[in-house]
C-alpha cells in the first residue's frame, strides 16, 4: 500500500463523518505519490500525517439578541489548519451548512491554494451555522459582533487574517472589523475584504471572478485559442459569479446563464452585468427580480431542474465556469457538459466538481483548471491588501488588477510546468496538488517538528 493511501484509510476511519474533509484530501493525496517517491524526506518526516491536521481548531458558542428581542444561540469555528509558510489565511464563511467538516476542506484546500500565489499566506477557514438571508442589517451587525466577541483573541495581523466567503461580504466584513478594532483598540490588517475607507483595496471585489478568467485565458493561450467569442455557462449569483461573467463580457465572450439557491437564469443574448449587480448586490434579490428587468431572460426553479443535474449545466456552451459551491457541477453534468462540446472549464467555487467529474474532464483532455488554481485570485489579493495594510498605502485599481493578472498566470505556469515535469502534461490537478504541496512540505521539514 502506497504511503498516501495509508494516511487516507487512516483519516477515513478517523473522521468518517467529514465527508468534504475526506473528499478534499482524496482528491489531493491521490495525485501526490509522484512526489513522494521522488524525495523520501517527506514520508520520514511524516508530512502527510501532519499537513492533513489541523494545528488548531477552535469552537465556540455565539449567542445574539435579534430584532424581536429573543435570544439566538449559532456555532461559531475557526480552522486554523497550516501556517509554515505565513499567516493563517481564509474566509468567514456564513451559511445553515457550515460545521467543523466543510470547514476542514475548505481550510485543507486553502493550505495549497494560498502555497501556489506565491505569497506568504498559510492556510485556514472559519465561519458559523447563521443563516445571513432574510435578517435585517441590525441582526446582522448584532450577530458579527457576538461572534467577533469569541473570534478576536486567536486573530491578528501576523497570525491569522481571516476575509469573506459564501454569506460574509463588505457589510459582514464591516461589522467584524468594527467589532474587532473595538475589542483590541488596534487598527490593523486583520480582516481582509474591508472598505475603500477603512483599509480596503481596489479590484478586492472583484478578484476571484476576474482571476478565475485569467487563469482560464492562460489555459486556452496553451492551446492556440481564447475566450473571444466563447458562450459560457457560469453558476452562481454572488461576488464570484457577477464578476466571472463581468470579465469574460470584458475579453469578448458571453456568459448566459447564472444561479441561485432557488433556481436559474438562461439568456441566451448573454447576462446583463448590471441589472445582476443591482438585483444581488443592492435589491438582494432573487433572481426572479432579475428576470423581471430582463425580457430576454428565462428563469428556471430548482424543482424544474433535470433529475441528477444542474440545470446550467444543460445549456450549450464552450466554457464552464462553475462559481457557486462544493460539488454543484457531478459525474452527470460532467457527461452533458462535455457531450455539448465543452472545451473548457474553469472552476471559481471552492472544490464545485466531484471526483467522479473530475476525472471525467481529464480523461476527455479539456482544459481544465481545479479550484485552488483557478479561484486563488480572490486570496491572492486579499494577500496585496494586506501588503498595503501593512505599508499604510494605496494602489490604484490598474494596479492591484496587473498584479492580480501576473499571479494568475504564474500560478497557471507553476502547475503546467509541474505536470509537465512528473510525465502528466495538461493535468493541471496533478500540477497544482504538487506544486502547492512541495513549498509547504519543504518548509515544515525546515522548521522542524512543533
Amino acid at each position: 500500500m502506497s504511503y498516501s493511501q495509508q494516511v487516507f484509510d487512516e483519516l477515513s476511519a478517523r473522521y468518517s463523518y467529514q465527508p468534504e474533509f475526506l473528499q478534499a484530501v482524496q482528491e489531493v493525496l491521490s495525485t501526490l505519490q509522484p512526489a513522494l517517491d521522488k524525495n523520501p524526506a517527506y514520508q520520514k518526516n511524516k508530512i502527510l500525517e501532519r499537513i492533513t491536521e489541523p494545528e488548531r481548531v477552535i469552537h465556540f458558542l455565539v449567542q445574539w439578541v435579534d430584532d424581536k428581542g429573543e435570544i439566538q444561540v449559532n456555532r461559531g469555528y475557526r480552522v486554523q489548519f497550516n501556517s509554515a509558510i505565513g499567516p493563517y489565511k481564509g474566509g468567514l464563511r456564513f451559511h445553515p451548512t457550515v460545521n467543523e467538516g466543510v470547514l476542514k476542506f475548505l481550510g485543507f484546500e486553502q493550505i495549497f491554494k494560498n502555497s501556489l500565489t506565491g505569497t506568504p499566506i498559510g492556510g485556514g477557514k472559519g465561519g458559523s451555522d447563521f443563516d445571513p438571508k432574510g435578517k435585517s442589517d441590525n441582526e446582522i451587525m448584532r450577530f458579527c459582533q457576538a461572534f467577533m466577541v469569541q473570534l478576536f483573541r486567536y486573530i491578528g495581523a501576523t497570525v491569522d487574517v481571516p476575509a469573506g466567503d459564501i454569506g460574509v461580504g463588505g457589510r459582514e466584513i464591516g461589522y467584524l472589523y468594527g467589532a474587532y478594532k473595538r475589542l483590541t483598540t488596534s487598527y490593523e490588517g486583520v480582516l481582509t475584504g474591508k472598505g475603500l475607507n477603512f483599509g480596503g483595496s481596489l479590484a478586492r471585489t472583484e478578484a476571484t471572478g476576474y482571476g478565475t478568467v485569467y487563469f482560464a485565458q492562460e489555459m486556452l493561450k496553451d492551446r492556440g485559442d481564447s475566450l473571444e467569442g466563447k458562450v459560457c455557462a457560469v453558476s452562481g449569483a454572488g461576488n464570484v459569479a457577477i464578476y466571472c461573467c463581468e470579465k469574460l463580457i470584458q475579453v469578448g465572450a458571453k456568459p448566459v446563464t447564472v444561479s441561485d439557491s432557488r433556481g436559474t437564469i438562461y439568456d441566451p443574448n448573454g447576462i446583463n452585468v448590471e441589472i445582476l449587480k443591482q438585483v444581488k448586490e443592492v435589491e438582494r434579490a432573487s433572481l426572479t427580480r432579475y428576470a423581471e428587468l430582463v425580457p430576454t431572460a428565462k428563469y428556471t426553479p430548482v424543482a424544474e431542474y433535470p433529475e441528477g443535474k444542474h440545470l446550467v449545466w444543460t445549456i450549450k456552451c464552450d466554457a464552464a465556469f462553475p462559481c457557486a459551491t462544493q460539488n454543484e457541477l457531478n459525474l452527470e453534468d460532467a457527461k452533458t457538459l462535455l457531450a455539448n462540446g465543452c472545451k473548457c472549464v474553469a472552476e471559481g467555487a471552492n472544490m464545485p466538481s466531484t471526483i467522479d467529474a473530475i476525472n471525467a474532464f481529464l480523461a476527455s483532455g479539456i482544459a481544465y483548471g481545479p479550484a485552488k488554481a483557478a479561484n486563488a485570485g480572490g486570496v491572492a489579493t486579499s494577500q496585496l491588501e494586506m501588503e498595503q495594510n501593512a505599508s499604510m498605502s494605496a494602489w490604484t485599481f490598474d494596479e492591484v488588477d496587473g498584479k492580480l493578472h501576473n499571479i494568475m498566470i504564474n500560478i497557471y505556469k507553476n502547475a503546467a510546468e509541474t505536470a509537465k515535469e512528473f510525465g502528466v502534461e495538461g493535468n493541471l490537478v496533478l500540477g497544482a496538488n504538487i506544486a502547492g504541496f512541495r513549498k509547504v512540505a519543504d518548509a515544515m521539514i525546515a522548521q522542524g517538528v512543533l
